[in-house]
């Protein structure tokens, strides 16, 4: 019988701790530069490459697109990579 009025009251604790806490705190750093930039112009997108896998080839094209704002208003620009099978030459 304890258990049945514990169980509820120790949900209901856990969600309001839970929902009490601060979100986390997001970070506008990378150790990678390659992947993630923070400035008001767009970087430059890297050209096509085309790297051999043995028995078939595979296109290379990453571009730069932006995905919001850091609290001081400067775009957050990230690098999306599309991969594509392609003829080897």
């Amino acid at each position: 019988m304890k258990l049945r009025l514990t169980l509820p009251l120790l949900l209901i604790a856990g969600l309001l701790v839970g929902c009490g806490t601060n979100a986390v705190a997001p970070r506008y750093t990378s150790s990678n530069p390659d992947i993630m930039r923070i400035s008001e112009e767009q970087p430059a997108n890297p050209e096509k490459t085309v790297e051999d896998l043995g028995s078939y080839c595979v296109e290379v094209t990453e571009t730069w697109n932006a995905h919001g704002e850091t609290p001081n208003g400067q775009t957050l620009w990230a690098k999306d990579t599309q991969r594509a099978v392609v003829p080897c030459d």
